[in-house]
């Protein structure tokens, strides 16, 4: 069995989170939380100026909150029109699902969106095509 490497915990994410109060506080300690559980070996990061789980690298979960919203992020705009029975509640666009300030994700749902980024990351990287030579 391969032994694995504990969380790199990232204290950035601690001040980032303790600007907020009220709903957007607990609405950001929830969902690291359950990023935590669900990606135990994942490093945590700030990435485009938000908390974010990496694995190998690879951005795989961010989170925020705003104004009268918080926001997930599958850091890939091919996650969300992958997923089937997103919430009625929840908005999305390409890599974003916004979530009112008084509702969570599942631990079900997270874990799917995590599913697919993770599929999506380990997919091979599409071969580049030659640039074609214009004949002159």
């Amino acid at each position: 069995r391969q032994m694995r490497l504990p969380m790199t915990i990232d204290p950035r994410v601690d001040a980032h989170i303790a600007k907020f109060s009220g709903e957007h506080r607990d609405a950001l300690i929830h969902i690291r939380a359950q990023l935590r559980e669900i990606l135990p070996d994942a490093d945590e990061a700030i990435k485009y100026n938000m908390p974010c789980f990496v694995v190998n690298g690879v951005g795989i979960a961010g989170f925020d909150a705003f104004k009268n919203h918080w926001s997930y992020f599958p850091m890939s705009g091919s996650v969300l029109n992958q997923m089937d029975d997103l919430p009625a509640w929840t908005e999305t666009t390409t890599g974003t699902l916004r979530v009112p300030l008084d509702r969570r994700l599942t631990k079900k749902l997270v874990k799917q969106l995590i599913k697919v980024r993770l599929d999506l990351a380990n997919q091979p990287k599409r071969q580049q095509r030659p640039a074609t030579q214009v004949v002159t």
